[in-house]
């Protein structure tokens, strides 16, 4: 259970600051396509701290950096996510999600600066109610010297396999090379404990309701499947003084469609590792 905190108005400035340090924006499906967050249930403001690398960039299936089989070159993504528990039941998060990598292997340019090749900004909104939640999140991406535009809804419910649906709805394309548009995600996850090691076990499918998504050829109906395995170890030895932290680490695998991905593969495996910290 992460700590939470009432922070008074004085610091609330830091906060907005924090936020808003970034000059560029950009998003991914990997930057865990902000979901919206129950609120506390005994403080203000949580926040959670993700320093992680990661084998592949995934967005809603596309191999962006079209690793493949491949899983010896590492992006590093860290994240940061803000929940403020409002009245009414109501949650704001505010977050932002990076890519830097030095191009993986494929000699591009970073547009934002140094190895930065992405920064995703977002904005959410949720209401709970009993073990429903409904909300919506506007995400900036900005990559390739402009934004992409995404306002996802999505309802979750709180029992054991927690499902889940997603409408992703692209309403500016970017630097995508694809339509506008809007992709259907269905989830389940289940997180049971081995010793002091949490693990949960996600699953997706996902459908596109439109053609040209993520490119001219780009095919609508069945996207992708995807499960894995994560895994978080708790450092209960730091203390808590600066946050709960927990080595995280796991395996994801995917089945897609070539036709809507326009990948080189249909198959292929991802892993990540990392550190995370709950606030």
């Amino acid at each position: 259970m992460k700590r939470k905190h009432c922070l008074n108005f004085i610091k609330l400035p830091v906060i907005a600051m924090a936020l808003t340090a970034g000059t560029a924006f950009a998003g991914t499906e990997t930057a865990a396509a902000p979901a919206p967050i129950k609120p506390a249930e005994d403080g203000c403001i949580s926040a959670v701290l993700t320093l992680a690398a990661n084998s592949h960039f995934i967005s809603y299936g596309n191999d962006v950096w079209n690793d493949g089989s491949s899983m010896s070159s590492l992006g590093f993504n860290p994240s940061l996510e803000f929940s403020f528990d409002l009245p009414a039941d109501f949650t704001l998060t505010l977050g932002t999600w990076w890519d830097v990598n030095d191009g993986k292997d494929t000699g591009a340019d970073s547009l934002i600066g140094g190895n930065i090749q992405e920064i995703d900004l977002w904005a959410g909104l949720s209401y709970s109610i009993d073990k429903f939640t409904i909300g919506a999140t506007y995400q900036a991406w900005i990559y390739g010297s402009k934004t992409e535009d995404i306002i996802d809804v999505k309802v979750a419910y709180d029992t054991f396999l927690s499902p889940s649906l997603t409408l992703h709805n692209r309403v500016n394309e970017g630097a995508s090379g694809g339509d506008t548009g809007s992709i259907l995600v269905a989830g389940l996850s289940h997180t049971f404990e081995l010793g002091p090691v949490s693990i949960s076990t996600p699953l997706n499918v996902a459908y596109a309701f439109d053609t040209g998504f993520h490119g001219p050829t780009s095919d609508n109906g069945y996207g992708y499947t995807s499960v894995g395995l994560q895994a978080a170890y708790p450092l209960e030895f730091l203390g808590d003084c600066y946050g709960e932290w927990s080595l995280i680490g796991g395996l994801t695998y995917y089945w897609t469609d070539t036709t809507f991905t326009l990948d080189d593969q249909n198959n292929f495996a991802t892993y990540n590792f990392g550190l995370t910290a709950s606030f």
